[in-house]
């Protein structure tokens, strides 16, 4: 599908991460970033984390392949590309996309044991 055609946004935020500990229980708490690409050509995604008392870090690069989809794990030193996230605390994540993308951010929070999951979708413009 074509840039012109595709559904996304190239420009998204996400106002409410925080990456919880893994928790109780069998599924571990974590975070993840899902991206689906609708186009004909890779996504470079450029991450940007803003923090209450740090500056923000920048480096962090992302690809989705042409007509894929991508889960991200905030855990995942591979997928933050050697920044480790720091657990329970607040932050926020700007996606820059080089072509339209929908973004879908979730957390799984299990520090007891009824645990809690929701996802949301980011701000887009």
């Amino acid at each position: 599908m074509s840039e012109l055609n595709a559904i996304g946004k190239k420009l998204w935020l996400i106002p409410d991460c925080e990456l919880p500990p893994e928790g109780e229980g069998v599924l571990k708490g974590h975070e993840s970033v899902i991206v689906v690409n609708d186009t004909d050509s890779d996504a470079e995604i450029a991450v940007r984390l803003f923090f209450v008392d740090r500056d923000p870090v920048d480096g962090i690069k992302w690809t989705v392949g042409a007509g894929r989809v991508r889960c991200f794990r905030m855990n995942n030193v591979d997928d933050m590309c050697g920044f480790e996230v720091p657990k329970e605390t607040q932050y926020a994540m700007k996606l820059s996309s080089s072509v339209p993308v929908v973004v879908q951010y979730g957390r799984l929070d299990n520090r007891q044991t009824n645990l809690a999951y929701y996802t949301t979708l980011g701000f887009a413009q």
